[in-house]
C-alpha cells in the first residue's frame, strides 16, 4: 500500500459528539495507518465542538436541530484545509444529506462504509443485530444501507433499547466505563445473537467504550474503526494516482 501520507489529503474531523468517541476515533486512524515514522502518518484538522446539540434529541423532536453547528464546523474544517470530512458519530449522519451539498468537501459516509465492509465477511453476513442510540434507529440510517446489500437487520425491543442501550451510552457519555455498563451492552448484544444476528454493530461511537469485542459472540462491528480504514484506504489511492504527491 502507498504511504497515505504522500498525498495531499487532508482529513477533517468533525467531532465533539461526544469528545471521548472523537479522541478513539483518531487513535484509530493513528493505529489504522501504515508506516514506520511520524511523517508517514496523515495530516488531520479536528474541530471538536461538544456545543453541538444533542442528535437523537432533535430527532425525537425534543431538541433544537444540529444542523447549523455542524454545518460551521463543517467550513471551519475546510477553511483549515480539509480534503475530506469524516464524522465519527453515527446519529449525526442522519443530518448529511442537509449539510453535505453545502459543504463543498467530499464526506465519507460512515453507514455507508460498515455496510460495504459486511458484504466483505466471511462467511457471509445476511443478518446483523444494531446497537445504537434510539436517534439512530428510529431515522431508519442503518437500515435503509443495509437494504441495498440485502442485509436484514435486528434490533433491540423497545424496553432494551432504553433500560440497556440508551443506559449505557449515557454512562459512557458521563465517563463510566465499569463492568455494569458492559453488562448492559454484553445483554443487549446477546439478545440479538438469540434472534439470529452474526455480527453486531457498534453504531453508536461511545459503544466501542463501553463494550470490548470478546464480551460478544459474534463479529463486533466498529463503525468508527472501519471509517478510520476507508480514509486510510482513500488517501493511499490518492497517492498511487499522484494526485498531491
Amino acid at each position: 500500500m502507498s504511504s497515505p501520507a504522500r498525498t495531499g489529503e487532508v482529513i477533517g474531523v468533525l467531532g465533539g459528539m461526544g469528545p471521548a468517541a472523537t479522541a478513539d476515533f483518531y487513535a484509530k486512524l493513528v493505529s489504522t495507518t501504515p508506516g514506520s515514522s511520524d511523517q508517514d502518518h496523515l495530516r488531520t484538522v479536528i474541530w471538536s465542538d461538544p456545543t453541538i446539540p444533542d442528535r437523537t434529541e432533535a430527532l425525537l423532536g425534543d431538541g433544537p436541530d444540529p444542523t447549523p453547528w455542524l454545518l460551521d464546523g463543517s467550513r471551519l474544517l475546510r477553511e483549515a484545509g480539509a480534503t475530506v470530512i469524516a464524522i465519527p458519530c453515527n446519529t449525526a449522519h442522519a443530518f448529511v444529506p442537509r449539510i453535505a451539498d453545502h459543504v463543498g468537501l467530499p464526506i465519507v459516509h460512515m453507514i455507508g462504509e460498515v455496510a460495504r465492509h459486511l458484504t466483505t465477511l466471511s462467511p457471509r453476513i445476511h443478518t446483523v443485530g444494531l446497537l445504537a442510540t434510539t436517534g439512530t434507529v428510529r431515522a431508519g440510517l442503518y437500515q435503509e444501507w443495509l437494504d441495498r446489500f440485502g442485509i436484514r437487520l435486528v434490533l433491540p425491543d423497545g424496553a432494551g433499547q432504553d433500560r440497556e442501550v440508551m443506559t449505557a451510552i449515557r454512562a459512557v457519555k458521563a465517563g463510566a466505563h465499569d463492568d455494569a455498563t458492559t453488562m448492559l451492552l454484553a445483554r443487549a448484544a446477546q439478545r440479538l445473537t438469540e434472534q439470529g444476528a452474526q455480527a453486531v454493530i457498534a453504531g453508536c461511537t461511545e459503544i466501542p467504550l463501553g463494550l470490548p469485542v470478546d464480551a460478544v459472540a459474534v463479529p463486533l462491528i466498529d463503525p468508527a474503526l472501519v471509517l478510520a480504514q476507508a480514509l486510510v484506504r482513500r488517501a493511499a489511492t490518492e497517492g498511487t494516482t499522484g494526485r498531491g504527491g
